[in-house]
């Protein structure tokens, strides 16, 4: 009886590729702006601090999660980023106000600080397209073929994450 392995069909095109580091990139990207601003602006956050912290936090796990083919973080990754958006939309304008006379300067200047927060909103309105898309993808399905078949079809340059031995 011949060896059975199971492949990822669907993990080997461009497109899920390509899809699965755009996810990747949006994630480390809008953790890097979360934290950023939180240490920009620190004294002015009201005590939002631990929540942005615990948010930067929750993105960079899902992008770990992504960059190990987890299609199961995608819908968590697509709703926290519209709250995200939303969040985002409503505190970018308050920094800009912030940005005159009589008003305490924070670490980062505060324009700067609007413009980071402004910007997430796109960055995160993208992350919910690009993650809803790549949910499709089928990122999960397994097939069983024989190894003899998986070699022939990848010319026996299967690596890890696409080849486990079926167990009887």
């Amino acid at each position: 009886m011949a060896d059975t392995v199971l492949v990822h069909p669907n993990r080997d095109k461009a497109s899920s590729q390509t899809l699965r580091g755009i996810v990747f990139i949006l994630l480390v990207v809008s953790a890097a702006i979360i934290l950023i601003v939180t240490l920009g602006g620190w004294e002015h956050l009201q005590g939002a601090q631990p929540i942005s912290f615990a948010w930067a936090a929750i993105y960079l796990v899902m992008a770990w999660q992504v960059a190990r083919w987890n299609r199961g973080v995608l819908p968590v990754a697509a709703a926290l980023a519209v709250l995200f958006a939303v969040i985002a939309a409503v505190a970018g304008p308050a920094w800009f106000e912030r940005d005159k006379a009589g008003f305490d300067d924070p670490a980062l200047d505060p324009a700067i600080l609007g413009v980071l927060t402004v910007a997430m909103v796109p960055i995160q309105l993208a992350l919910t397209t690009f993650a809803m898309i790549a949910f499709q993808q089928q990122w999960h399905v397994e097939v069983e073929v024989t190894r003899e078949d998986a070699d022939q079809y990848y010319g026996g340059g299967l690596s890890a994450h696409q080849l486990r031995p079926v167990q009887p």
